[in-house]
């Protein structure tokens, strides 16, 4: 995937702020810290970000489109949701550390927000008249899992935990 000159920049100020995290408590991190450690001003912080909430944004807004552009089709079957869950669960444990760092800075919330913007978004697109809770659940569903996996450093196969997603989608066990 080809990026514009500013994403690049974008990318530096959220490496640089993962990195701090590994370091420093996420409070105790400044905007001037995140601009020195990626190299750009704090003028340049600012053009593209308000807040260091932002930067996190940004990164689960930017996985999300290179996770989209990799799957390169909607699921319409049940094998086709198992093998998204599968992509999904598999993204996640690529990115555990940086799950852990969230976590540790009580910003699981950031998470939780976007899951729930995304699916509600989905459903809209995907299925106009559904229920207004459905992605909500769907969301949660995700969220929980992913949250409790994390907790056992991401151990359990991922193909059971698709199954048992899945399982509970279209059989509620």
């Amino acid at each position: 995937m080809e990026y514009a000159p500013e994403e690049y920049t974008r990318h530096y100020i959220v490496q640089a702020l993962f990195k701090l995290m590994e370091e420093y408590e996420y409070e105790k991190i400044s905007v001037t810290d995140i601009a020195a450690k990626a190299g750009v001003g704090r003028a340049t912080f600012y053009r593209y970000f308000k807040r260091k909430e932002d930067v996190i944004e940004f990164y689960f807004n930017h996985s999300a489109r290179e996770f989209m552009f990799e799957q390169r089709y909607y699921p319409r079957c049940k094998a086709d949701y198992t093998d998204m869950v599968r992509s999904v669960f598999g993204k996640f444990r690529q990115n555990k550390e940086r799950f852990k760092l969230l976590k540790r800075a009580h910003l699981e919330y950031l998470y939780l927000g976007f899951l729930n913007r995304n699916f509600a978004a989905m459903f809209n697109e995907e299925f106009a008249g559904a229920n207004a809770y459905a992605p909500y659940l769907y969301a949660g569903m995700v969220f929980n899992v992913s949250m409790l996996w994390l907790e056992n450093d991401c151990a359990d196969s991922i193909d059971g935990l698709a199954e048992t997603m899945i399982n509970a989608i279209y059989f509620g066990q």
